[in-house]
């Protein structure tokens, strides 16, 4: 008589690249394997919602693609050729290297490199305590956050906004810059409340007809890189209607009238030239939020992906200071709650081995990093050795040539430790397999709301998978690295942590699973004050000076204007590269991750670019031909889109697919430049001018995107 399975639902937190981190209840079956995952209706923020890619998540963690034993390579530098030995053979070998580069070219030759693949304080931050101990090279993590962040912090001087859930009883939501109908499903679950139970306005602003713009009321269409001079023109006729909160703005902000007199040049006509949107929705756009006191600005990282992405963030967040709405509930602004936690993070880092003369490498510039730049370089050492977690460059990083070109050095020594068999993984020299979030123990936050909770193990992990923190714990043993934190297991450093930044015990937290951690209502509007000495809200911020993490001020900072502005930095497209396009995020991947569950590659099918049926007809290209896109970085192949939801001039490729599923082995971050943003660096994704023809290949040629791609030939001996 067969037993049916004992399935037992647990608690645990989303660890992927994504502000919600969403409160998950788990089917664990028979303490083995798990199931179907589901959102935790116990997280006031999540409320019961996950996004599809996460509900199916068996598919990932028992994918039968998943490294399960170290490697060491074989073959020439992306080969896949792999044999398998033992993990004190791989890490002897690791802290060898690492100790050989050390001694030839000094400690900053080292270079461990890392970012969000999972969100976890101890398996992603842990990295720095090595780093630190051992004085290898720093790392400036400018992938993602830094051009919104510092945007947002320029007016308000504070990482932090209303809360989230005040959504739900908005009069009206302002979605700008992101599609959370890919990215953040619960954005839209506290949206349509409000819709359903308040009849409250949605708008949506973005640079195509996305999910998210096709629930909109008010959808507004705008040229990429132009959101400034919208949100400019957006103030010129709150000014001028009196539509503006005079008391408000005397008591709330630096120079009102200065700012009212530089807009003044800034009208609907003048934005519409430049945004693409005509005279008449800018204006109806204005008198809604000017009218709606209760309206809610949900800023996304998406328009902020720009070379003029700072100024465009700092002037849309510079619209709810104008019309009083930080006043209200329902009202206001919100990017992310990263600021609220005060997280104590010396232990997991290392802070009392930082050693401030070392040098901090600038994660966006790795192809120029690894190919000898100078200046990338800081004029030092190459880097001669690598250790890559939570992270898979050779697709996601700008400048993907120089990353290829980089990695494919046969004097750099990397490991990996991965989760599959990756593009970068491919690149290495030593291959370690890592566990995944319900295989350990890790603390989390949600940037996108105010909950922080412990992400417990919860079921064994296959083959020989470690995690993070025993590769640390390894490697530090053999490199004579000496810190406490290697001693501690992670639930020792979770306690710690949690003690030492203010919010109890762990024992208290796994009692109450998540904890809110919203600040008061007047705190997080703001109605104490904004989180500069005199409590301003600054339209004219001090660009070399802004409250927000960085490596000090970069690029053209000097030229920023002093008020919210259109700032005329971006990649326009010319004679030579008529095209401007953005790489934006598919709805069934996050980043490079979910490229290997089968039902998220059957849902996206392949690499597309949208191109407008008008440009597309002007050179002969139907629906599906093979296309080239091009640019002084180089050139990808993909299926051509046609659709009418994008701007004439505007292309728009979803998703980073693996670059072995374009034509050539080019994918889209190819097209991606790796220079330096204004005023703290930062990476342009959506950035990019181009040049659009027909491709001469074969219109039946169909690459195999199957999970098979990257598997590597290992020799089991």
């Amino acid at each position: 008589m067969n037993q049916a399975p004992r399935i037992e639902r647990r608690s645990s937190v989303c660890p992927h690249d994504c502000p919600s981190v969403c409160s998950l209840e788990v089917e664990v079956i028979d303490g083995r394997t798990i199931g179907r995952v589901h959102g935790a209706k116990s997280n006031s923020y999540t409320a019961g919602v996950i996004c599809a890619k996460v509900a199916r998540y068996a598919e990932r963690i028992h994918n039968p693609d998943r490294l399960l034993h170290p490697m060491r390579r074989t073959g020439p530098k992306g080969s896949g050729q792999f044999e398998r030995i033992s993990w004190d053979e791989a890490l002897d070998i690791v802290a060898r290297k690492f100790l050989e580069a050390e001694r030839d070219f000094g400690s900053e030759s080292v270079w461990p490199y890392y970012y969000a693949g999972t969100m976890g304080f101890v398996m992603r931050d842990g990295i720095n305590r090595l780093r630190h101990v051992k004085k290898y090279s720093g790392q400036y993590s400018t992938i993602c956050t830094a051009m919104s962040w510092t945007g947002y912090v320029a007016g308000t001087g504070h990482l932090r906004g209303s809360d989230p859930r005040e959504m739900a009883v908005s009069d009206c939501i302002v979605i700008w810059g992101t599609n959370p109908v890919h990215t953040q499903v619960n954005v839209m679950t506290h949206a349509m409340k409000a819709r359903k139970e308040r009849g409250a306005k949605l708008v949506v602003i973005d640079i195509y007809q996305n999910a998210t713009m096709k629930q909109a009321d008010m959808a507004l269409l705008v040229k990429p890189g132009t959101d400034g001079a919208l949100a400019c023109a957006v103030m010129h006729v709150l000014f001028r209607d009196g539509l503006a909160d005079r008391e408000y703005l005397e008591r709330y902000t630096d120079h009102p009238h200065e700012l009212e007199e530089h807009l003044k040049a800034r009208d609907p006509a003048w934005a519409s030239a430049i945004t693409g949107l005509s005279v008449e929705e800018i204006e109806a756009f204005a008198r809604l939020v000017g009218t709606t006191k209760r309206t809610f600005f949900r800023l996304g990282y998406g328009f902020a992906r720009q070379r003029n992405g700072v100024v465009n963030m700092h002037a849309a967040v510079s619209i709810p200071a104008v019309t009083g709405a930080w006043q209200y509930e329902g009202g206001g602004a919100f990017h992310s709650n990263s600021g609220i936690f005060h997280w104590n993070k010396a232990l997991i880092e290392g802070h009392d081995a930082i050693d401030p003369s070392i040098r901090i490498l600038d994660q966006s510039q790795i192809g120029r990093v690894l190919t000898g730049d100078a200046e990338a370089l800081y004029n030092g050492p190459p880097v001669k050795a690598m250790l890559i977690q939570n992270t898979n460059p050779v697709s996601v990083a700008p400048e993907q040539e120089l990353v290829k070109q980089g990695f494919s050095r046969e004097d750099l020594f990397v490991c990996v430790h991965e989760q599959f068999m990756t593009e970068t993984a491919l690149m290495a020299d030593i291959v370690l397999p890592a566990t995944m979030f319900m295989e350990h123990d890790d603390l989390y936050s949600g940037g996108g709301h105010q909950h922080f909770q412990v992400g417990p193990k919860l079921v064994d992990p296959p083959g020989e998978c470690r995690s993070n923190h025993e590769v640390f714990r390894g490697l530090a043993e053999r490199l004579g690295a000496e810190h406490r934190g290697f001693a501690m297991e992670p639930r020792e450093i979770i306690d710690w942590t949690l003690r030492n930044s203010g919010w109890g015990s762990l024992e208290n937290l796994e009692t109450h699973v998540h904890f809110d951690a919203q600040p008061p209502f007047e705190e997080a509007h703001f109605l104490k004050g904004f989180g500069y000495p005199d409590g301003k809200f600054r339209f004219k911020p001090d660009w070399a000076a802004i409250p927000s993490y960085n490596n000090g001020a970069m690029g053209p900072w000097a030229q920023m204007p002093a008020l919210p502005d259109h700032w005329g930095v971006i990649e326009a497209a010319t004679e030579e590269h008529p095209f401007r396009l953005a790489t934006s995020p598919a709805r069934n991947f996050l980043n490079s991750s979910f490229t290997e569950t089968p039902t998220s590659l059957d849902k996206e099918r392949r690499p597309e670019v949208m191109i407008h049926p008008l440009d597309a007809g002007r050179q002969g290209i139907a629906d599906g031909d093979w296309v080239k896109l091009k640019n002084h970085r180089g050139e990808v192949y993909l299926r051509a889109r046609l659709f009418d939801g994008v701007r004439r001039g505007v292309l728009i490729a979803e998703g980073i697919w693996p670059n072995a599923a374009h034509p050539f082995g080019r994918g889209i971050n190819t097209l991606t430049g790796g220079d330096q943003v204004a005023p703290y660096g930062g990476a342009a994704f959506h950035d990019n001018r181009v040049a659009l023809e027909k491709a001469d290949l074969d219109p039946t040629l169909e690459l195999p995107i199957a999970r098979k791609h990257h598997r590597a030939e290992a020799v089991v001996g």
